[in-house]
């Protein structure tokens, strides 16, 4: 057990976890101390005053949160031997679970590895079709140059969805009906995932049409995994999710246990540690569900699942 944890986010994701280390020594007098890091901005928040202990960050407009080698000094100096992220910031960034391997601190979550197998959409697809999970039909890769894009949505059928394998929040995702679509979507798609994200890499894949969005919240501990609750975030604006419930009405429980099942399988072939929120697309009519892609982290609208089955996710990180 680590005895002083860093957090490195703010405002009601830091106090849920001081929360939970508090509930947790209260239970076990295991005496864990927590770390609050903060700007300039922050110096009087709530987060900053209820930690064991604080650190300045520097300026806000610097963004320190996203900072790596700021981020470095703050684990050194406050003797820190744990990294909670949550959601946002470092929280995907496998770069950041390398720094905390290299300093000798546990990061609260999946290895750099996982991460990045997971996080990359093409990888997560390729990982799916290889463990059993259902894939919607795709390019099987990416497609490099326009006159890939053209013969792979040839060979797929249209309408398609034409995505970056880096992309996220609505961004770096287009629709495309026919060719000429597909033709004048392409260079803007990859331009716009290259300025977003780093990468300009995009792929191809069929569009469920009349689908709804479903999730499943999933802890694992690296050898064994539980599917806690399925969501259904199909109600959303220019590609982001505006209204999520649980359980999803639609699904029977036979269905709901092949999604959990094949959650569970994708977290478990990458000995994945920590939240995760496996998403799929789910076809009412034809009653099939099709992988889509994996969030290495807490999600914002995991209290939903933690309201309707009691269970508390940044406990059990």
């Amino acid at each position: 057990m680590f005895r002083r944890v860093a957090i490195v986010n703010r405002g009601e994701a830091a106090m849920r976890l001081i929360h939970a280390v508090r509930e947790l020594n209260a239970e076990t007098g295991a005496g864990v101390e927590t770390v609050a890091l903060y700007t300039d901005a922050e110096s009087a928040a709530t987060f900053v005053r209820e930690a064991d202990h604080t650190y300045a960050l520097g300026p806000a407009a610097n963004r320190p949160y996203l900072d790596l080698a700021v981020l470095e000094r703050a684990l050194v100096e406050t003797g820190a031997d744990a990294a909670w992220v949550g959601w946002g910031f470092v929280a995907e960034d496998p770069a950041f679970a390398e720094l905390c391997d290299k300093l000798g601190v546990t990061f609260i979550g999946p290895s750099a590895e996982a991460m990045r197998t997971l996080g990359d959409k093409i990888g997560a697809k390729q990982l799916a079709e290889r463990v059993g999970v259902p894939v919607a039909p795709w390019s099987g890769g990416p497609v490099d140059d326009v006159a890939a894009a053209v013969a792979a949505g040839g060979r797929i059928g249209y309408p398609l969805m034409l995505k970056a394998t880096a992309g996220g929040g609505g961004r770096g995702i287009r629709v495309v009906r026919n060719e000429a679509e597909l033709i004048e979507a392409f260079e803007r798609t990859s331009a716009e995932a290259k300025r977003a994200f780093g990468s300009g890499v995009v792929f191809l894949e069929r569009l469920v049409t009349g689908a709804r969005h479903v999730e499943v919240q999933v802890v694992s501990d690296g050898e064994t995994a539980w599917a806690i609750g399925v969501r259904d975030c199909s109600v959303q604006r220019r590609n982001q999710k505006v209204i999520e419930e649980s359980a999803c009405p639609l699904l029977e429980p036979k269905q709901v246990a092949e999604l959990k099942a094949s959650a569970e399988r994708l977290a478990v072939a990458v000995g994945y540690r920590g939240a995760a929120t496996v998403e799929f697309l789910y076809q009412p009519e034809e009653r099939l569900f099709a992988f889509l892609e994996v969030n290495t982290r807490l999600q914002v609208e995991q209290p939903i699942t933690e309201e309707t089955t009691g269970f508390e996710l940044v406990r059990a990180q």
